[in-house]
């Protein structure tokens, strides 16, 4: 069965495509990867139904995309970690795969995926793609959304356009989880959350498009007062999720899900505490910071 790669959307149909014709489970051949990587320039967003993956599985096919990130991100590290350092923990699981308490400082983290963001905006090169596989997932709830940041920008008026186009914000997980409250940092996770600065405004480097770069991660714009910065930032993030530029994907087990992180924005959302949600992201790594590509 040849690979197939059709619009989920009639309505956007250059955002968001169903992949069949395809066994993750099984090495793919380069050719696969190449027309893989095609869908992602055109989509932003590709969804494979029906891939039975473990672990080493799925590393194996996400390497076809480029050097692999480490969980660094993740706030349980050392002993505290379930999964090897290649896999993001996207769950409700300690180490011994119980459910965390609804106060562990784990999970209250963890809810910074309800926020709109970019994975891997906060490090200096952030993240291309992620990949995230769901193996275990709750009865009801837990959908992820995505937004479209090329049409966000395609749809700003002409004088927002001119105003944003140069801007340079910096980004920090410290920054998006103060939205939530959360401000009891040590001060190693402050050295390693450090704010670096992104591009508000990027070119694709696939398909030449241009998209807003935002993030709950995104706490300042240089040159601004924080203020008015943090006031502009809110009213981009509002223009680009609304609701005719995002679309939910609602999870099926052995789903994977592959975003492009350069034009996409995307959430998590709620789903019952006590129930299992056990994801597993693998994220491939950009060429370079954003200050150093291609404007």
């Amino acid at each position: 069965m040849p690979l197939d790669i059709s619009p989920a959307c009639p309505e956007r149909p250059d955002f968001v495509a169903e992949v069949s014709g395809v066994d993750l489970s099984r090495p793919i051949a380069p050719s696969v990867a190449a027309e893989i990587e095609a869908g992602m320039d055109r989509f932003a967003v590709l969804v494979f139904r029906d891939q039975r993956l473990d672990d080493d599985r799925q590393l194996e096919f996400s390497r076809h995309f480029g050097p692999l990130e480490q969980a660094t991100g993740d706030i349980a590290q050392g002993d505290q970690r379930r999964l090897r350092m290649e896999l993001n923990d996207i769950s409700n699981l300690d180490k011994d795969n119980a459910i965390l308490a609804r106060d562990d400082r784990r999970r209250l983290f963890a809810l910074g995926n309800l926020l709109w963001h970019s994975d891997s905006s906060f490090k200096a090169t952030p993240a291309k793609y992620s990949l995230l596989s769901a193996r275990i997932i709750p009865d009801r709830g837990g959908n992820t959304e995505f937004a479209d940041m090329r049409a966000a920008w395609d749809t700003l008026d002409a004088d927002t356009q001119a105003l944003v186009r140069d801007m340079v914000c910096d980004h920090s997980q410290v920054f998006s989880r103060a939205v939530l409250g959360m401000t009891d940092f040590t001060a190693e996770e402050r050295r390693k959350w450090a704010p670096v600065p992104q591009r508000l405004v990027r070119r694709h480097a696939g398909s030449g498009r241009l998209s807003l770069f935002l993030s709950s991660h995104a706490g300042t714009i240089h040159g601004w007062p924080v203020p008015e910065a943090l006031a502009l930032l809110r009213d981009l993030t509002e223009h680009a999720t609304q609701r005719e530029r995002v679309h939910a994907h609602e999870w099926r087990a052995n789903d994977l899900v592959m975003w492009d992180n350069r034009a996409t924005m995307h959430r998590a959302r709620r789903y019952p505490a006590d129930q299992v949600r056990d994801m597993r992201r693998t994220t491939v790594a950009d060429s370079a910071p954003t200050l150093q590509q291609a404007a």
